[in-house]
């Protein structure tokens, strides 16, 4: 991997998925940012890992949770195998099942005056991923598992205690239990409870993981990653992220405006060639759009408190921006750039 220190924050590669028939191998990609605060959580990460304990990321939306759980997998080198937390999920979703018939038929007429049939028919069984993944030694991430019923993930828990898979009898080899392959790993994300869709999952899955509460990045972190994601210059980038840091503290419960709406106001800004400036329309319209959006049930009188309430963040935020010895110069450097062009 290619690392690159730019002021005292390293540039790390991160992954692209290439598929490979039902799992995937991560592969470095370069929007990827490591800071301090982002090294720390993975190095903790890989530390269970390696030893085979299987942890778990949680913490509320825009966190980065998939994402960190990608990059961990990727040091370690071995495909993965990706599943998504589904309400309807049962175990057979995640171990395998039937998926058919097989019929035989032997006609023996070697004696021409005997006629000889013999017909056979066997269900056939499909693996599925947890079962891929135990066999092979592949890295499960178990994205958002909370969402899938508390029934449908109990086999899980003899996979990451006894090392063994409980399964059917009707599978193939006919075997009910299988050894977990000795390079297994396991990394699950979930959401607070409070979320919509979201399960209350047993104590005694929770029990076997190891968890990492994730928070919202640190202020240098979220910069790097809006201008990694969108290619918007600092200032603009400092300037957005501050907005957002600020309306954080307005927003209600799981509605807080995360590191994805400074990611979708940065592109939007790099597209329409805008700047983060109080005298800038497209500023002015996609803050409303996508921050009214993230916090929108935060009303009085059944109306929005949120136009008005972006609106002042906006201005303080500049005025504060403004007034620093810093921030002066790179205004004036914009407001020559305007009257060049």
């Amino acid at each position: 991997m290619m690392k690159e220190n730019i002021g005292g924050v390293v540039q790390e590669t991160m992954i692209r998925i290439q598929s490979q028939n039902d799992s995937i191998r991560p592969e470095p990609s370069d929007e990827f940012v490591i800071t301090p605060f982002v090294r720390d959580m993975a190095d903790r990460a890989l530390a269970y890992l390696e030893v085979g304990y299987p942890i778990h990321f949680a913490g509320p939306a825009g966190t980065g949770k998939t994402t960190l759980a990608f990059h961990v997998a990727a040091q370690l080198g071995r495909p993965v195998i990706l599943i998504h937390g589904d309400d309807e999920f049962g175990s057979s979703d995640l171990i395998g099942g039937n998926s058919g018939y097989r019929k035989s038929k032997l006609v023996d007429n070697y004696i021409h005056s005997v006629l000889k049939t013999e017909e056979s028919m066997n269900t056939l069984w499909v693996d599925n991923r947890l079962t891929t993944a135990c066999k092979n030694g592949y890295i499960l991430v178990y994205d958002e598992f909370t969402r899938s019923r508390p029934e449908a993930n109990n086999v899980l828990l003899s996979v990451l205690e006894e090392k063994v898979l409980n399964l059917p009898k009707l599978r193939r080899t006919g075997e009910g239990y299988m050894e977990v392959h000795p390079d297994f790993r396991a990394i699950f994300t979930s959401n607070p409870e409070e979320y919509a869709g979201v399960h209350k999952t047993q104590d005694a899955l929770i029990d076997r993981l190891i968890t990492i509460q994730l928070a919202h990045y640190d202020r240098e972190t979220e910069v790097q990653i809006t201008i990694s994601k969108s290619g918007i210059s600092r200032y603009d980038a400092e300037t957005i992220v501050d907005v957002v840091r600020e309306l954080r503290g307005v927003g209600v419960n799981n509605n807080r405006p995360t590191i994805r709406a400074s990611i979708a106001i940065a592109r939007i800004l790099v597209h329409r060639k805008g700047r983060a400036r109080l005298s800038d329309p497209v500023f002015r319209w996609v803050c409303s759009d996508v921050l009214n959006t993230d916090t929108v049930k935060v009303t009085r009188g059944g109306q929005s408190l949120m136009p008005q309430r972006v609106d002042e963040v906006i201005r303080n935020v500049l005025s504060v921006r403004r007034g620093k010895p810093g921030e002066k110069k790179a205004t004036a450097i914009m407001g020559k750039e305007n009257e060049d062009g």
